[in-house]
């Protein structure tokens, strides 16, 4: 991505919290990062976006998964499986972006196959560091994958 000619960038966010929404939100905006957000508040949502089911039928594929592990309906531990076992969806790249520190926590979402596990900082100022470290990594650092054809992997014989 150059200054330029910035890319549009697609993130999924999945948290219950009303206010940590918002801190999210007013993070990714300080942290200038172009992109189309999209929110769901609980798992059985998460699931239902990604699968562009009902009224997702038109959403975006993500580029990043900000994912919470407390979420109602659905843990994030729940949905983290069903995103990494499915062959349409194993790619997207899954940050878990949460408050606990519990190295239980921490070994499940990386055995879960996460991409990177971040504790929410408590304040502010830290919080869109953290935002901007992930926007680094994520889009300016690393080579996404592209979206596959429905049902079907990236080709990995494909010339690159």
């Amino acid at each position: 991505m150059t200054a330029e000619s910035p890319r549009s960038i697609n993130i999924l966010i999945v948290e219950d919290s009303p206010t940590d929404i918002l801190i999210a939100r007013e993070a990714l905006s300080q942290a200038k990062l172009v992109n189309r957000l999209q929110v769901v508040e609980d798992g059985v949502e998460a699931l239902a976006c990604l699968r562009r089911q009902g009224r997702y039928a038109d959403a975006p594929r993500p580029d990043v998964i900000m994912l919470d592990l407390n979420l109602p309906r659905m843990s994030g531990q729940e949905v983290l499986a069903v995103i990494k076992a499915d062959p349409d969806l194993k790619t997207i790249p899954v940050v878990v972006l949460t408050t606990s520190r519990a190295e239980a926590d921490v070994l499940r979402a990386y055995d879960l196959h996460a991409n990177c596990y971040v504790v929410k900082p408590l304040d502010f100022p830290a919080f869109v560091e953290v935002v901007r470290s992930i926007r680094h990594f994520w889009f300016s650092v690393v080579t996404l994958p592209p979206e596959a054809p429905h049902g079907q992997a990236p080709d990995p014989t494909a010339a690159g």
